[in-house]
């Protein structure tokens, strides 16, 4: 990229460069420059387009009820009277919290 580009560029982007700025970014842009070209190289015939570097997924599992109320932790339900003789303030199988507003 020349010069002028560069501080044309940088002006358009409400930049202030130094004459050392501008060298070292001048720097910077070309290597950019190359490995944008590089980048232009590759086969990426048959790619589906990506629309986010990381490809996340939910995690879920099935939403079944295990009536399984024993105190053995092993299992993936709860033990609600458990839970429940726990809280601090409970009313009719309910957790009583203060009023937020």
């Amino acid at each position: 990229m020349k010069k002028e580009e560069l501080l044309t560029t940088a002006s358009l982007a409400l930049l202030e460069l130094e004459e050392g700025e501008v060298e070292r970014l001048g720097e910077e842009v070309a290597r950019m420059l190359d490995y944008f070209e590089m980048m232009t190289k590759l086969d990426v015939d048959g790619l589906e387009p990506t629309t986010h570097a990381f490809q996340k997924t939910n995690r879920l599992r099935a939403d079944v009820l295990n009536n399984n109320n024993n105190n053995n932790n092993t299992n993936n339900s709860f033990n609600r009277p458990l839970i429940m003789e726990n809280g601090n303030d409970v009313e009719d199988d309910f957790f009583v919290i203060p009023n937020v507003l």
